[in-house]
């Protein structure tokens, strides 16, 4: 079990980007979903140990993360949004460099370790090419081979299939559906299908906060009867919450959500998807939080 309690991160200025994480993360895939800037990076970072936290705790299975985090870097794998690679070194040499680094060895050596771990990611055919070679999925690939190294209990991937062709993405998908049956995975993401797709639970993080804990089920199913479809005008932008507009044929149409009164004309009801469940906490919590501004000052 991976337990965060309380988490605050302010940056010198001051910069909150934590305000008092609270979450419960059991063994399995767990989705954290937000927009870019909403602090889930530094929250990555202070689990994997590599940041200080201004309060509050990160406890691994009872250990402190915070207080000691080298004491539980062995259980952890960390890829993070940025990973810089040799792009001059095969992918086999870059892996056994980066398990030398880790302190990762084997019975018959970090080689066979490297081979056995490009197997696992599905990247055997291309140890021998150069990493410069390689495609971006690839790239992301050979940063999951080095985080699985060891055998992690925890496993943190931050905004890993960003930037990947539906191809590449779906690959990355499955390798990490497989990761997450024998550990805690938490992956960090701004991509609403990620999370649709791996993830049986997560949480909507806003501006340090966050703003909901459910599934994609649950998520999908308050919105029931609440989300609505037509043709894009000024009357309708009125009448509700605009959760996005779509280009169909040439012509705008608008989503729109409606949790009381009849929809404009022109509207029906369809049913809701998990993006339009994300747009509505995203926007909930915005207003939360300026309701709570307004009435401090």
């Amino acid at each position: 079990m991976l337990e965060i309690r309380d988490l605050v991160k302010v940056y010198p200025g001051p910069v909150p980007a934590l305000r008092g994480v609270d979450l419960d993360l059991p063994e399995g895939m767990f989705g954290l979903l937000g927009p870019n800037g909403a602090g889930k990076s530094t929250l990555m970072q202070i689990v994997a140990g590599l940041l200080e936290p201004t309060s509050g705790s990160v406890r691994l299975d009872g250990e402190n993360v915070v207080e000691d985090p080298a004491r539980v870097w062995g259980r952890l794998g960390y890829l993070p949004q940025e990973f810089g690679f040799y792009p001059h070194l095969t992918g086999r040499d870059m892996l056994v460099h980066l398990l030398e680094l880790k302190g990762v060895t084997g019975p018959n050596g970090g080689a066979a370790v490297a081979d056995r771990l490009l197997e696992q990611v599905n990247l055997r055919d291309a140890a021998d090419r150069k990493v410069k070679e390689y495609s971006g999925g690839m790239e992301q690939r050979l940063g999951v081979a080095q985080a699985i190294a060891g055998d992690p209990r925890l496993l943190i991937v931050d905004e890993p299939t960003a930037g990947l062709d539906p191809e590449e993405r779906f690959r990355f998908y499955r390798i990490l559906a497989e990761l997450a049956e024998e550990r805690i995975v938490l992956l960090s993401t701004h991509i609403v299908e990620d999370v649709s797709v791996l993830c049986p639970r997560f949480a909507v993080i806003r501006e340090g906060e966050v703003v909901e804990r459910t599934t994609p089920d649950d998520a999908r199913r308050a919105l029931e009867g609440q989300v609505y479809e037509g043709e894009a005008d000024s009357a309708a932008i009125r009448e509700g919450t605009v959760l996005r507009s779509l280009l169909v044929e040439g012509r705008e149409r608008l989503r729109l959500h409606l949790p009381d009164g009849d929809p404009p004309s022109g509207f029906t009801a369809v049913e809701p998807t998990l993006e339009d469940a994300y747009l509505v906490r995203i926007q909930n919590g915005a207003a939360r939080r300026e309701s709570r501004e307004g009435a401090a000052a």
